[in-house]
Order: C-alpha cells, then structure tokens, then sequence
C-alpha cells in the first residue's frame, strides 16, 4: 500500500465542499460572477476579516497572485519576494506575463522568511540610476512560507511598515493561510489588513476544495476593475462562476477552513515528533504548519520509498525531502509513515 505525502494539491475536495457544489447546481443562475453565491462573497469575507474587502473568485493560485501583483504595479517595476517563493520558483514567468515585464527580485532570509532590514537595504540597493532602473513597486509575502514557517502578525506588520516607507504595496500569497491562521490562533486580519497588506491571494484548493480561490482586495476596492479586467482578458472568467463561490462561501462558514488546516497542521506535527525521536533525521525547519522538511540520508529516504511511502525529493540536495499533511490524511496513515521512519536503522 502506497501513502501519499508528496502534497496537499493532490489530496481530495472536503466533503462539506462536495455538498455545496452539489447544492449549487441545482437550477439555472446568472453567469460571470453575476450569482448569488459570487454576489455574497464580498459580505462574508468582510465579515471574516473584519474590514472592507472584496472578493474576486478564482480558479487558480497562479493567476490570483500574478493578477494581484499586475494590479499593484506597473510594468518597470520590481516585485521583492524572498529566493524560495512560489511567484519566483514555480509560476513559469505568470506574474511577469500578467505585469507586462515587472521583475521579480529575490531575497534571502531563514525559514523562509522575509525581514524588514533586507527589504530596505534591496529597495535602497536597487536605486540610483533613474529611468534607466526598474523601480520599486510591491512586496509579497507567503504565509505559511514555503519553508513550512508562519509570519506572526508582528512580523508582518514590520515589513509591512518597511514596504510602505519605501513606497510599496503589500501582496500576501496565502496558498496555505488557513494552516497559518490555524496555528496563529489570531483573527484573519491581524496579519493581512490590519498589518497593510493591499492585496491577498486566499487559497483554498490546497485545504479542501476544488479549483476555488479568491484574491482579496482590502479597504475602496479601488482596484477592482482593474482586477476584473485582468480576470476576463486572461480567460480566468469562469460562465459557471458559482461552483466556485459557493465552495468559497462553505469554506469560511462556520469555521471550516480553520477546522480542515488544524486537522493537517495536527498530522505534521504528529509526524516531527517521530522525527526528534530518530537517531539520525532531522526536521530542516520549524514544523508551524502543514509542510514538513526532513534532513536524512537518500538511503534512508529510499528506505521509506520501499516501505510505500510517497513524498518529494527536494530538487537539488538529495539529503532534503519534504513531507505534506492535508486535511485529508488521517491518523493511521500519519502512524504508518512514523513506523516506517522508526524502522530504518541509521546507515
């Protein structure tokens, strides 16, 4: 029997979002967002983070980020964004697509994260030669990063403030927020709007639903055609809207996103237990929330591999291997996967 840990994306829609699906289809509705359901959107996540947001749904992680970013900046404009995030490693060249010729710099920081103080010496770096230069436009974020770390909401209001000195608008990529947000135990906004940040992409395909996700615009809603504009001439403007947003709407009621990420964030942790108890792995990072990076011998990842264990082999250092929990791996699983570990003797 084979168990799969290679990543949350491949893990089933929750049932409650099969169940609002199934609803949702019943009878015609109006097309392009115009439904009841897309039409409800705004009210809901405002009331979720306590502020004025509106809501464009979505299909994808990768438009919703590379949308957000075309919105924030012009096209000679640098997006700062630390080495490891997925806008950087694993979009082929979206958000540059979408922006028109905007560049992504880079930034190194531990446990995949970002601080203040390299975001002001980059943006101060990257100055000097006027029109000639790319120009300082946006940050964005990942929580939780892609290290498996969780931003705390002092962290992000620091960079942030960083940002905004600097001029800069603030993008979190929230693929995984609600593993974030389970850990944190804080309120939605205390690290979104209430830290600054403009413009969020709230993901929700990697915690149980299926091709939903919603980029959040904080605050006017200024940016909204422009948004909506971006959404249509990419051909991201679902006719079938609803299925998307009424999966969004189950996903926030009554808790659930937060219920599904705790469950995931329970198995990782569950699992880096296993993993201090071993003689000769480690965990690379802080376990914070769903993602658990292991250091070990490719022997004895090859050992688990036998054993029907499934899970990446970090590209580019084969001592490295990251694990993934979902809303969807139950406890036995998570017990076969520790059993496994435990079994193989160091080399």
């Amino acid at each position: 029997m084979e168990l799969n840990f290679r990543s949350d994306n491949e893990s089933p829609a929750a049932p409650e979002i099969m169940q609002a699906l199934s609803q949702a289809n019943e009878g015609t509705a109006w097309s392009y967002a115009e439904d009841d359901w897309s039409r409800a959107l705004d009210r809901a996540f405002s009331e979720l983070f306590e502020a004025t947001t509106t809501v464009i749904p979505i299909s994808t992680g990768t438009a919703a980020n590379s949308i957000a970013l075309a919105c924030l900046t012009e096209p000679w404009n640098l997006v700062f964004c630390h080495r490891g995030a997925h806008v950087f490693n694993d979009e082929g060249g979206a958000p540059e697509f979408f922006g028109h010729g905007l560049r992504l710099m880079p930034l190194d920081g531990d446990d995949g994260k970002l601080r203040a103080g390299t975001l002001v010496d980059a943006v101060n770096g990257s100055e000097g030669h006027g029109v000639h230069s790319y120009a300082a436009g946006a940050l964005t974020l990942t929580q939780s990063t892609e290290a498996g770390t969780v931003y705390r909401p002092d962290e992000i209001a620091a960079l942030c403030a960083a940002a905004g000195d600097q001029g800069l608008s603030v993008h979190v990529d929230g693929a995984r927020f609600g593993n974030a947000i389970a850990t944190l135990g804080c309120a939605p906004g205390a690290c979104t709007v209430d830290a600054g940040v403009r413009m969020m992409s709230f993901g929700a395909s990697k915690n149980g639903c299926l091709a939903a996700e919603a980029l959040l615009i904080f605050g006017d809603g200024a940016l909204r055609e422009r948004a909506e504009r971006l959404r249509k001439r990419s051909g991201h403007l679902l006719s079938k809207m609803r299925y998307v947003s009424a999966q969004l709407l189950a996903y926030i009621d009554n808790g659930l996103w937060l219920r599904l990420a705790a469950g995931a964030n329970a198995q990782a942790r569950r699992f880096a237990e296993a993993i201090a108890q071993h003689p000769q792995a480690r965990s690379e990072y802080s376990v914070e929330a769903n993602e658990v990076f292991v250091r070990w011998t490719p022997a004895g990842f090859s050992a688990l591999e036998t054993a029907g264990m499934q899970f990446l082999r970090w590209p580019g250092d084969e001592n490295l291997a990251r694990f993934v929990f979902s809303h969807a791996t139950r406890a036995e699983e998570t017990a076969a996967l520790c059993e496994a570990l435990a079994s193989v003797a160091p080399a």
